[in-house]
C-alpha cells in the first residue's frame, strides 16, 4: 500500500513566513511522497493534495508561491484546476508535471501561463533546477514591483518639487548686498538666510563672472529701471557643516533677471536714486547640461558614442593643416565589417547593434590617444592617424584591426564571427584634400572586398574607381551564367536507421575564371544588393529540372529535389508562372519539387507568403522551412503556412558536445516536429556525439562532413548508382535538398 501524505504543511518546526509556500498535487500516494521527500528539507512551505477539490480548498484558504500540478487527477484536469486560477486572479506560478507524451497537453499548460512543463519520469536535478528557477523568477518579480513603486513615488515627488517649488527671489541695496533672500538658495546653494542677508553679491557669483556681475548690477545699466538678464555661475556651499544637506557640484548655472527698484518722488515725480535690486535667479544647470548633449550628439553617433562623420571631417582637415605646416604624412582608413549583414538580418538589429559596438570598442582600443575612430555609416569606420612616420605604421594600425576582430563576438550567448575589409589612403601622396583621401580609402577597401575580404590594401592609382569595380562584378556575373560558370554541388542526406542516402542539399558554386571555385556565400549576397538574383534565381530552377531529367535518364528512382528560394524571388509575382512554366517545358511532376524558404520570409509580407505557398502547394509543390529557429520562429506560422519539413539549423548543432546532455532547443524542435507530423533534417553534423544524441531523441535524417562533404553532379550520381547495386527490392527512392 502507497504511503498516505496528508494534505497540511510542512511536518516539525514550521518555517518562517518569509520561505516560499509550495503547493503538491498528485492523486499516486507514491509519487506524491517521493516529491514531498525531496522538497521537505529545502526551506519550504510544502502542502499536499491528493485530488482537484482538495487542491482547490487549499489555494482558497492559504497563499501559495508555486504550484506542482499533475494533469491528470481523479476528479478534475489539471487544465481546469489552472483555469480556476487564472479565473480568480490567485498570484501563484504553476510546474506542470505530467506523463503525457502528447504535444496537446503540454500547449494547453502553456497557454494557460504554466511556468514549465515536466514530462515524467523527470531527474531530480531537472525538478529541483525548475523549482528553484521558478521561485527565483518571483522573487525578481517582487523585487522588480517594489523598485518600480520606489521610481514612481521619487517621480511623483521630484515632479512636485520641479512644478511648485520657487526660484531664488533676492534683493541687494545699491552697495550690492543682500537685504533679502527666500529659502531656495539653502535648497539650491547650500547658504542658509543668514549666511547671505548682509553679504555682497560676490560671496555666490564664480570669480570668472564677476565682471558681468557687476555690469547688470551697476546703477547706470538699472537706473532706468529697464530689466537686465545673464547667464551667471554661482558659487555651491559644501562646507556649511549641515549633516543632512549633500552638494554634487560646486558650480550652478542660472539664469538671472535684475530690475531696479526706485521710491516714488512724491513732490516733483523725479526719480529719487536707486535704493537696491530685485532679482530672480533660475537654475538652469540642467538646460545647460542638455545644450551640451545635444551638442555632443550633433558630433557623435549615438549608437557607439564615437565620433560621426561630421566630426571626423573637421577632425581630419585639422590633421591634414597640421601635416602640411610640419610636411609629415597621415594616413586615412576606411573600414567595413564583412558578414556584418548576415548576422544583422539573421539574429536581428538589435544584435546587429550590440555587434558594431563591440566592433567598435575593439577598434579603438588599437589607436594612440591623438588618433580618430569615427562611424561612418551602417558597419563602416573610418580612421585618421596623424603625425605618421611611414606606411609601416598603418600597415601596423590595420593588422592589429584585423587581429583584433578575428576572435569571436558574443551576442547574449550568440557566438559570431566577423572580419574586416580595410583601405588606406596616405596623404599627400593619395590626396592633398578630405573628400579625395576619403574617396581613396574607400576604393582601397572595395579592392579588398574583391579579393576575398578580410585584410588590408593601400591605395595606388591603377585601382579602378568603386563603381567600375561594381560593374565588372556584376558583368563577371551575368557571363558566368552567360558562360555556364555556375555549378551545383551536392551533400548528401543520410538514414540513420539504414545507413543509407535518402537526400542531398545542393550548394551553389561559380567556377570562377580567375579566382577558381567560389562558394555561394561569395557572391550570391553582392548578387542579392545588385538585381542579379533573379537570373541566378531562374538559372537554378531550370538546373534542377535538367539534373532531375539526369537522374531520371540514368535509371534512378523518383527523387525530390528542394528549391532554396530567395524572399526577392518569392516577392516577385511570377515566381509562380515561372515555376508552373519549368515543370511543363522538362516535363516534370510537381511531386518531385521542394521550395526551401527561411522564417524571415514569414515576416516580411506572411499574407503574400501564404498565398504563393499555397498557390505551389496546390500545384503538388512541398515546403520546408531551412534554418529553423535562428530567426523569427513562431508556431502560428507553421500553422498557418503549408509546412512538410523542418530543417534545423548547425548553429544549434555545433552546440552538442555531450551526448549525455540536455540540449533543450533542439528538444523543442524535434518535439514540434513530432507533434506537428512533419519531416525532421538535421544539418552540419559533424561529429558521432551529435550524431548519437540527435538519433537517441528522434531525429534520424543527417547531413555534415561526418558522412559526406559537398560534391559535384557527377560524383553524386556515381554514389547513387553505388547505392542502387547494393538497394534491396521495394525500398524507397532518395530525397533531395537542392540549395542555392
Amino acid at each position: 500500500m502507497n504511503e498516505h501524505i496528508p494534505a497540511n504543511d510542512h511536518h516539525g518546526a514550521t518555517p518562517p513566513d518569509f520561505f516560499p509556500r509550495l503547493l503538491l498535487v498528485d492523486d499516486e500516494p507514491r509519487l506524491l511522497s517521493s516529491l514531498y521527500e525531496l522538497l521537505r528539507d529545502r526551506q519550504y512551505h510544502l502542502v499536499t493534495a491528493t485530488c482537484g477539490s482538495e487542491a482547490l480548498a487549499q489555494l482558497n484558504r492559504l497563499q501559495f508561491d508555486l504550484v506542482l500540478l499533475d494533469l491528470r487527477l481523479p476528479d478534475m484536469s489539471g487544465h481546469e484546476i489552472m483555469d480556476y486560477i487564472n479565473a480568480r486572479g490567485i498570484d501563484c506560478d504553476v510546474i506542470v508535471m505530467s506523463g503525457d507524451v502528447g504535444i496537446e497537453a503540454a500547449i494547453g499548460a502553456l497557454k494557460r501561463g504554466a511556468y514549465d512543463y515536466l514530462r515524467k519520469p523527470y531527474s531530480r536535478e531537472e525538478l529541483l533546477k525548475t523549482v528553484e528557477n521558478a521561485l527565483q523568477k518571483r522573487r525578481l518579480a517582487v523585487d522588480n514591483q517594489s523598485i518600480a513603486q520606489r521610481l514612481e513615488n521619487s517621480e511623483r515627488m521630484y515632479r512636485y518639487l520641479v512644478d511648485s517649488s520657487p526660484d531664488i527671489i533676492y534683493t541687494l541695496n545699491h552697495e550690492g548686498h543682500f537685504t533679502f533672500i527666500n529659502d531656495r538658495a539653502y535648497q539650491l546653494l547650500g547658504y542658509t538666510r543668514e549666511e547671505l542677508i548682509g553679504k555682497h553679491y560676490s560671496i555666490v557669483v564664480h570669480d570668472e563672472d564677476l565682471e558681468r556681475a557687476k555690469y547688470v548690477f551697476s546703477d547706470r545699466r538699472l537706473d532706468d529701471r529697464a530689466s537686465r538678464s545673464v547667464e551667471l555661475r554661482l558659487k555651491c556651499n559644501t562646507g556649511n557643516g549641515s549633516a543632512e544637506r549633500t552638494f554634487s557640484n560646486t558650480l550652478m548655472a542660472i539664469s538671472l533677471n535684475a530690475l531696479g527698484m526706485h521710491l516714488p518722488d512724491v513732490e516733483g515725480g523725479r526719480k529719487p536714486g536707486l535704493p537696491g535690486i530685485y532679482g530672480v535667479a533660475r537654475d538652469i544647470t540642467d538646460r545647460k547640461r542638455a545644450e551640451e548633449m545635444i551638442s555632443y550628439q550633433a558630433y557623435h553617433d549615438i549608437l557607439t558614442d564615437l565620433p560621426n562623420r561630421m566630426l571626423f571631417k573637421d577632425r581630419l582637415g585639422l590633421a591634414v593643416i597640421q601635416a602640411k605646416r610640419k610636411q609629415t604624412e597621415l594616413a586615412v582608413m576606411f573600414v567595413d565589417l564583412d558578414r556584418f549583414k548576415l548576422v544583422n538580418d539573421t539574429l536581428g538589429h538589435v544584435k546587429g547593434d550590440e555587434l558594431l559596438q563591440q566592433a567598435a570598442l575593439r577598434l579603438k582600443e588599437c589607436l594612440r590617444k591623438g588618433d580618430t575612430l569615427a562611424r561612418q555609416g551602417g558597419d563602416e569606420f573610418t580612421i585618421v592617424l596623424p603625425e605618421l612616420r611611414d606606411r609601416a605604421d598603418a600597415k601596423a594600425v590595420a593588422e592589429k584591426f584585423l587581429e583584433c576582430l578575428q576572435k569571436p563576438f558574443d551576442l547574449d550567448g550568440h557566438v559570431v564571427h566577423i572580419s574586416a575589409s580595410i583601405g588606406i589612403a596616405i596623404y599627400p601622396n593619395d590626396g592633398e584634400t578630405i573628400d579625395e583621401l576619403l574617396r581613396h580609402a574607400d576604393i582601397a577597401m572595395y579592392q579588398v572586398k574583391a579579393l576575398g575580404k578580410n585584410g588590408h590594401a593601400f591605395y595606388h592609382d591603377s585601382m579602378l574607381d568603386v563603381s567600375h569595380q561594381k560593374i565588372a562584378l556584376e558583368q563577371a556575373l551575368r557571363l558566368a551564367l552567360e558562360n555556364n560558370e555556375l555549378e551545383m554541388y551536392y551533400q548528401p542526406q543520410i538514414d540513420m536507421a539504414t545507413g543509407r542516402i535518402i537526400g542531398a542539399e545542393g550548394l551553389m558554386r561559380w567556377n570562377h575564371p580567375q579566382r577558381g571555385l567560389l562558394s555561394a556565400g561569395e557572391f550570391l549576397p553582392f548578387a542579392e544588393e545588385n538585381g542579379l538574383m533573379l537570373p541566378i534565381s531562374d538559372w537554378m530552377l531550370g538546373a534542377l529540372c535538367r539534373d532531375l531529367l539526369l537522374w531520371n535518364e540514368a535509371g534512378g528512382d523518383t527523387i525530390r529535389l528542394s528549391l532554396n528560394l530567395s524572399p526577392q524571388y518569392l516577392d516577385r509575382g511570377d515566381f509562380f508562372e515561372k515555376m508552373r512554366g519549368a515543370l511543363t517545358r522538362y516535363g516534370i511532376s510537381p511531386a518531385q519539387i521542394e521550395v526551401e524558404i527561411t522564417e524571415n520570409i514569414c515576416i516580411r509580407n506572411p499574407h503574400y507568403a501564404i498565398e504563393q505557398l499555397n498557390k505551389l502547394c496546390q500545384l503538388g509543390v512541398s515546403v520546408a522551412i531551412d534554418d529553423f529557429g535562428t530567426g523569427y520562429s513562431s508556431l502560428a506560422y507553421l500553422h498557418r503556412f503549408p509546412i512538410h519539413t523542418i530543417k534545423i539549423d548547425q548553429s544549434f548543432v555545433k552546440e552538442i558536445h555531450d551526448e549525455n546532455g540536455h540540449y533543450p532547443v533542439i528538444l523543442a524542435i524535434i518535439s514540434i516536429a513530432r507533434g506537428l507530423g512533419l519531416h525532421l533534417v538535421a544539418e552540419g553534423v559533424e561529429t558521432e556525439v551529435q550524431a548519437r544524441y540527435l538519433q537517441a531523441n528522434g531525429c534520424t535524417t543527417m547531413q555534415g562532413y561526418l558522412y559526406y562533404r559537398p560534391m559535384s553532379l557527377t560524383s553524386f550520381i556515381h554514389v547513387l548508382h553505388a547505392q542502387d547495386q547494393s538497394r534491396v527490392p521495394d525500398e524507397p527512392a532518395p530525397l533531395l535538398a537542392i540549395q542555392a
